[in-house]
């Protein structure tokens, strides 16, 4: 295989696992600890990410149960939690905070499918703009036969079209989840 369209495919990749990640911090109905992927709280005068600070755990399907490895870290994380703006309050216990997700109205239920929809056709601009770039590569290089720049021409627009209906699934699969009830 082409080093050219290797080296492309990775990027899309990325472009494809950044897009689950955003996915990801979604809410859809139930409890996900992903949902705190991202948030950092204050600690001792830095900024850390929730989840290197604790464990979380799903005691049920809509809830989480965060318990900091230090007590002292217990009001820190609630408060970033809190001003995440997740649309879920936490209750702040003595040594753990549990987030109890609430069932989503039709209309929040259409929001998030609409704003992962946003988020597919940004992943989908990524692809392409991964594409556009590779291609003006193609063209300025003269050292390659026209043959061989025709050929890795078409192999990355196929690829990127498969990379394209990838994301498709992907949605189709979260957006089946959020209005799952």
């Amino acid at each position: 295989m082409d080093p050219i369209l290797n080296e492309a495919e990775g990027k899309m990749e990325k472009s494809i696992g950044a897009f689950k990640e955003h996915l990801g911090r979604l809410r859809s109905g139930r409890a996900n600890p992903a949902m705190l992927n991202g948030i950092l709280c204050d600690y001792y005068g830095d900024k850390m990410d929730i989840l290197s600070l604790s464990s979380v755990s799903m005691p049920e399907p809509r809830q989480l149960l965060v318990k900091p490895y230090s007590r002292e870290d217990v009001k820190t994380i609630g408060a970033a939690i809190a001003s995440a703006n997740l649309g879920i309050n936490p209750q702040i216990e003595a040594d753990c905070i549990r987030l109890i997700v609430p069932p989503l109205t039709e209309d929040l239920r259409k929001s998030i499918a609409k704003e992962a929809k946003s988020l597919a056709e940004d992943a989908k601009v990524s692809i392409r703009n991964i594409r556009r770039d590779y291609m003006d590569l193609l063209k300025e290089d003269d050292t390659m036969s026209d043959d061989y720049r025709d050929r890795v021409k078409a192999d990355l627009e196929k690829s990127t079209s498969n990379f394209l209906t990838k994301i498709d699934g992907i949605l189709a699969e979260k957006t089946k989840e959020i209005m799952t009830i």
